[in-house]
């Protein structure tokens, strides 16, 4: 039985099984009617693609903190320094390379509008070759990182040691670590958020159980935790490739022209070139944050580190909801379905703003006592409390970040992203330094809502005119 035989309502009734195998056959449309016929947006679309991705994303800071807890048992602060602050330098570099993940999405989305499965092909192999070709490098740069990250951190001998095995074991996986993330991109961008969680849920869990086996019952340490995930990217690389597998061999072969076409390799270099810079921009605003507060003292330090949690917290909410935009926006634009664009940012936006809304809530309601359960210490304690209100709220000044990040990645409207990044980023500079120097930590957590404010409105301002460009008057 091929996939041209089988009918909308027949494959709603297979197994989940058979649904992720032969994903690239649902909702393909040929290329004509792709270009004429809009695709219905719904709230069960969104939250198809919304919810396990939530999930997927609310299951990553579980890695960091088994890790801590498991090399916590050995009593040994160098080691735990070496950890953390390995793990630090891994998701600097890595954030670095977060385009594949992303830009990926957005093209093939936008081949999946066009009805052009080969354009989904062509996405996921450009991303593959890039991941190999960049994971090699890093693994082989493994050593000089490690030293470089040594030297930025200034630790003592005892936390750089453990710092360098968990980095240079780390970047031996490097590969594997970006290949994932150009077949998570390739997923989003179909919009098979199901299959997105399967991944991620291998990954975490074969993480997790070998984080334990090796750093505890093996006894390797540091070395146990950085070959647990490895292993669990190795692991999930390899099961994510063999689904695509199966299902490209089933499909149209890919030709040699539209791998080696110039034009898409100059559209996703220049894609993935302007997502580098904003995610650099976005890296460098909060390292700016936490320096400010340094200088307002070690307790001011310690209070926003742990204040910082309740926004990533609801970062990995929202990402959920910017993800269902990525795909949602970048197929409106490949099946120049108007509709399909306005309504897909108006439900996605709709979505992120009730739950920041929630979010918030429960964050002002129990804020207070998470705080006590992360810190001991009674100054941090005190001063964290009195800026919770300022952390609590990050949630609903972001929100519109998060979703237009999520509109402009999908349409790859790169350039605006990138653009408007960097104009956000000039004023928060100003602002940081500004309200910081004449209201203290307050002004800081001022600055830093501003920041997102800006990001978002400074991209729905862009909005109209792309809509106008992409879809016409």
């Amino acid at each position: 039985m091929t996939a041209l035989l089988v009918e909308r309502e027949v494959w709603l009734n297979e197994t989940l099984f058979r649904a992720v195998i032969h994903g690239a056959f649902v909702t393909q449309l040929p290329a004509t009617e792709a270009q004429t016929r809009p695709f219905l947006v719904t709230n069960r679309l969104v939250l198809s693609i919304a919810v396990p991705m939530t999930l997927a994303y609310v299951t990553t800071p579980l890695l960091g903190i088994v890790g801590t807890v498991v090399i916590g048992q050995l009593g040994n602060a160098a080691l735990l320094g070496g950890l953390a602050a390995g793990a630090i330098v891994f998701d600097v570099v890595f954030t670095s390379f977060n385009f594949l993940r992303s830009g990926t999405t957005g093209l093939t989305a936008q081949a999946m509008g066009r009805g052009d499965i080969l354009g989904e092909k062509t996405a996921f192999w450009h991303a593959f070759v890039i991941a190999v070709a960049s994971g090699v490098g890093l693994a082989l740069l493994g050593p000089l990182i490690a030293l470089g990250g040594i030297a930025f951190m200034g630790a003592d001998p005892g936390v750089a040691e453990a710092m360098s095995t968990y980095i240079r074991v780390r970047m031996v996986g490097a590969p594997l670590a970006l290949i994932n993330y150009a077949v998570l991109g390739y997923v989003l961008g179909r919009g098979e958020g199901a299959l997105g969680l399967l991944l991620q849920v291998i990954l975490n869990s074969t993480n997790v159980g070998l984080c334990i086996l090796f750093a505890l019952e093996l006894h390797w340490g540091v070395a146990g935790v950085a070959w647990a995930s490895v292993a669990g990217e190795a692991l999930a690389a390899a099961v994510g490739l063999s689904i695509l597998a199966i299902r490209f061999a089933t499909s149209h072969r890919l030709p040699r022209s539209r791998l080696l076409d110039r034009a898409a390799l100059t559209r996703m270099f220049s894609l993935n070139r302007d997502i580098m810079i904003r995610s650099f921009l976005l890296l460098a605003a909060f390292a700016l944050f936490t320096r400010q507060g340094a200088q307002l003292g070690t307790s001011t330090l310690a209070a926003n580190a742990v204040l910082m949690n309740f926004f990533l917290v609801a970062g990995y909410f929202l990402d959920g909801f910017a993800n269902a935009a990525e795909q949602i926006a970048g197929r409106a634009i490949g099946a120049h379905s108007r509709e399909a664009f306005d309504r897909g940012v108006s439900l996605t936006t709709i979505w992120g703003f009730a739950l920041a809304g929630l979010t918030a809530t429960v964050f002002l309601v129990v804020g207070s006592d998470l705080i006590g359960l992360v810190t001991t210490e009674p100054v941090i304690r005190q001063e964290a409390r009195e800026d919770l209100v300022w952390a609590a709220l990050t949630a609903l000044s972001g929100v519109l970040a998060f979703q237009m990040d999520g509109v402009f990645i999908g349409a790859t409207w790169s350039r605006d992203m990138r653009n408007m990044m960097a104009l956000s980023f000039v004023i928060y500079v100003g602002l940081l330094f500004g309200l910081g120097a004449t209201f203290g930590n307050d002004g800081l957590w001022a600055a830093l809502h501003l920041f997102l404010i800006l990001r978002g409105a400074s991209l729905l301002a862009v909005l109209p005119a792309r809509r106008r460009s992409a879809f016409g008057a």
